[in-house]
């Protein structure tokens, strides 16, 4: 059952959201060569708790850390380890919060040093798509506009998606319904309603679209090991235009800044 949330759940929602985007600003810095990927998970959970939050992820499933920390190849839900960054990596971070009874969802790639133009071009479109997506997620239109509108920009710019995994509902829970693709055609699909709160995360990849899961049961590869990069907000379902939750905007000025 999709469920509808009122404008005071949306403002909780907002909160856990927030409080991620400004976790994700916070490790933002880290994104050096010679960090490992454990040490910038314990530096997010630290700031989530010490803020009055949960960490989402940490026990979902029984996923053993704060952040999916994915690099390169690693499409998603890469378990933190003591591996380091080297320069010219990509890694796709992707943050929960738990707080005032909601969960906050959304994800951002970062580049490590001086990445190659191809990187930089996948992160860009992976990220436009992100937004293309959100703008057709007003009441009225249905689940297939989302994910089209992802897929075409993807596709248009010689890139594949990731079809097996999806965005999702956000609430209460942290995965609810609808699930919400990445790719499909448009007018098909659960209809949009007003304050329905959604995730939408495209998965883009470099080359192919097919991937596997590694023996840790967690981390997505890319079947050709080339790149990917993925991008997530959460969104409120409104009548003219989406209301995102989660910010981009700080992430952005701590890296301009640095």
């Amino acid at each position: 059952m999709i469920e509808i949330k009122t404008d005071e759940e949306i403002e909780l929602l907002r909160k856990s959201n927030l409080l991620l985007s400004a976790t994700l600003a916070n490790v933002a810095p880290l994104m050096k060569p010679g960090i490992t990927t454990l040490e910038i998970d314990r530096v997010a959970e630290e700031y989530i708790r010490d803020h009055g939050g949960v960490p989402g992820f940490k026990g979902y499933s029984g996923f053993p850390n704060t952040l999916c920390i994915s690099v390169n190849d690693q499409v998603v839900h890469g378990i933190p380890s003591n591996r380091v960054l080297q320069e010219g990596d990509i890694v796709s971070v992707d943050c929960g919060v738990f707080m005032n009874g909601f969960h906050g969802d959304s994800a951002y790639t970062f580049a490590v040093g001086e990445i190659s133009e191809e990187l930089q071009n996948l992160i860009r479109v992976t990220r436009e798509a992100l937004f293309l997506g959100i703008a057709k997620a007003v009441a009225g239109n249905r689940i297939g506009d989302i994910g089209h509108a992802i897929q075409e920009h993807a596709e248009a710019n010689r890139f594949s998606v990731v079809r097996e995994m999806v965005g999702h509902g956000v609430g209460r829970n942290l995965h609810e319904e609808p699930e919400v693709p990445n790719y499909g055609r448009p007018g098909t699909g659960p209809m949009l309603r007003e304050g329905m709160t959604i995730a939408i995360e495209p998965m883009i990849n470099l080359g192919r679209r097919q991937i596997y899961q590694e023996r840790d049961g967690w981390t997505i590869r890319t079947a050709d090991h080339k790149p990917s990069a993925h991008f997530e907000h959460s969104i409120a379902v409104r009548a003219t235009k989406a209301d995102v939750l989660s910010d981009f905007e700080i992430i952005d000025k701590v890296l301009n800044n640095n």
